[in-house]
């Protein structure tokens, strides 16, 4: 068993989660503390800028290599104040691009995740695994979604078929058979677009309890225009960048609505967007448990309860926490890194065989 501590900073942009875990890659012998730094505001607003550039962002930018120092210092601040000595740390760093190969489009698939791993593990003195989509992208996997295998061992002993759904500023879902199947991708947007228009109309960073979208009506010509996408009703694997489907949200109207009505809107496409990735699953789940910050969004809850058939719950009925979830996946995907198991799959990204990945800094004694 490796004592591990995974970092996780989402495309929500809202901070860093840090979770203790022992694991040795395949099961979970302790489930320790865990806590979240919040960015600044203005590194948020750094970070949101970033990615709006990202397509001709040079490495060398300073404000993206100020950026990283200050991402890489938090996440260092996230290290020590879990207070636990560990064997490894898992560092997913901040995504700032993330394309990834799309049937019938000639595009050069990459993933961009920054941070400086080598000051991380100078500054904590701790071993520190990164770096776990690039390969899976360079052997022609989608690089995500990454967590399916840390959900498989957390839900072991549930009732299964069974969907996890992970609300962050992308939606992902992890689908589990009864015989250890996984089929895993991203359903759409989550967070990020709401987010985004809370602030534009707000000057809130996000929609806080869904009083917002609550406020408002889901647009239905909108939202018919939205669900044309074809990224919808695309076959898995497949996997987003969180302004994957600006451009939709523009063409469809959306900024014609209202402040509620866009909210609720968004709330709804959101559900609509995971109902149609339920008609991918090999057979419908027993039921659906949330992760992520949507989870807290009622707005959010209410539209899933109302497009999805079976029971739609919080991670929280099962003892787990959804605040926690993709750190915790960090800290037992460095430990697979570590012993040199596989992280991707035929089923959660699309690569030809179960694949090896990451990079680690440091030497585990």
């Amino acid at each position: 068993m490796l004592r591990t501590i995974g970092l996780m900073s989402g495309t929500s942009l809202d901070g860093v989660d840090a979770a203790y875990l022992e694991t040795d890659g395949e099961t979970i012998q302790r489930i320790g503390p865990r806590l979240t730094l919040p960015y600044d505001p203005k590194l948020r607003r750094a970070l949101r800028g970033l990615l709006d550039r990202a397509e001709t962002l040079s490495e060398t930018d300073p404000e993206l290599l100020d950026a990283i120092r200050r991402i890489t210092d938090r996440h260092a601040e996230a290290v020590e104040a879990i207070g636990l000595e560990a064997d490894l740390v898992g560092f997913h760093g901040q995504t700032i691009l993330h394309r990834p190969p799309v049937a019938g489009r000639n595009i050069t698939p990459f993933t961009w995740q920054v941070g400086d791993a080598a000051a991380l593990a100078k500054r904590t003195g701790m071993t520190v695994a990164y770096d776990f989509r690039s390969a899976d992208v360079a052997a022609g996997g989608q690089g995500a979604p990454l967590v399916p295998v840390f959900h498989r061992a957390l839900s072991a002993p549930l009732p299964k078929p069974l969907a996890i759904l992970n609300l962050g500023g992308v939606a992902n879902v992890t689908w589990l058979g009864p015989d250890g199947e996984m089929l895993a991708f991203d359903t759409g947007p989550a967070n990020g677009p709401l987010d985004d228009w809370a602030r534009q109309h707000t000057g809130k960073d996000y929609d806080a309890a869904g009083r917002l979208a609550l406020a408002g009506q889901a647009d239905g010509a909108v939202l018919g225009r939205l669900m044309a996408h074809p990224y919808l009703s695309a076959p898995p694997p497949k996997s987003l960048d969180r302004l994957d489907f600006d451009r939709a949200l523009k063409d469809a109207g959306a900024a014609e609505l209202s402040a509620a009505d866009g909210a609720a809107t968004l709330c709804a496409f959101c559900a609509v967007c995971v109902a149609a990735a339920a008609r991918l699953f090999p057979e419908p789940p027993l039921q659906w448990l949330v992760a992520g910050g949507g989870r807290r969004n009622p707005a959010i809850m209410k539209a899933l309860a109302g497009a999805l058939e079976e029971p739609v719950r919080p991670v929280e009925v099962a003892g787990w926490d959804g605040d926690a979830l993709e750190a915790q996946a960090f800290g037992l995907l460095a430990a697979r890194v570590a012993r040199g198991l596989p992280i991707t799959f035929p089923g959660t990204t699309g690569v030809r065989r179960p694949l090896t990945g990451g990079r680690i800094v440091g030497s585990l004694l």
